[in-house]
């Protein structure tokens, strides 16, 4: 069975990390707590979790059951 749940989860967390980014960046001073914009900082932790499961499935080989 081919399944690898790695790109699906991948892309789930890179779409939603780049537009929590990208909302954190056009926003400004709406979502500032304590001088930390949030949702810029949770969008960048999204993507990078998201390409890191992106690259696994990448690198990962497929595993061929033997006869």
């Amino acid at each position: 069975m081919g399944l690898d749940i790695r790109w699906p989860i991948g892309l789930l967390f890179t779409l939603i990390g780049a537009l929590l980014a990208v909302f954190g960046v056009c926003d400004g001073a709406g979502s500032v707590s304590v001088g930390v914009n949030i949702n810029l900082v949770w969008g960048v932790v999204l993507l990078v979790f998201g390409g890191l499961m992106l690259l696994g499935a990448f690198h990962g080989g497929k595993n061929t059951p033997a006869a």
